[in-house]
């Protein structure tokens, strides 16, 4: 079989960061017992990416992961979002 490369995946996600995670959850799946959609004698983490390319896996599929989100730079929320500012 030939190699998959991440611009096969990357026509199924929108960009790096979201493949990355996705195809980390779906390894940590196989390590849980649950079964590849595809045969392959390759290591977990090829498989995945492999099973990505084929819109095998999607963030539809799978919805207990949860789909990234792009924050704008510096916009930083929670208790260290004031962290910036001197206190008097």
């Amino acid at each position: 079989m030939a190699r998959v490369t991440v611009e096969d995946c990357l026509g199924q996600v929108n960009n790096r960061f979201a493949l990355v995670h996705l195809a980390t959850q779906r390894v940590r799946q196989f390590r849980q017992g649950v079964k590849p959609s595809l045969e392959s004698k390759n290591k977990e983490v090829v498989v995945s990416l492999r099973e990505i390319a084929a819109s095998n896996v999607t963030f539809d599929h799978m919805p207990d992961i949860v789909h990234p989100v792009r924050m704008a730079p510096g916009a930083l929320t929670g208790p260290d979002a004031d962290s910036s500012e001197d206190e008097d």
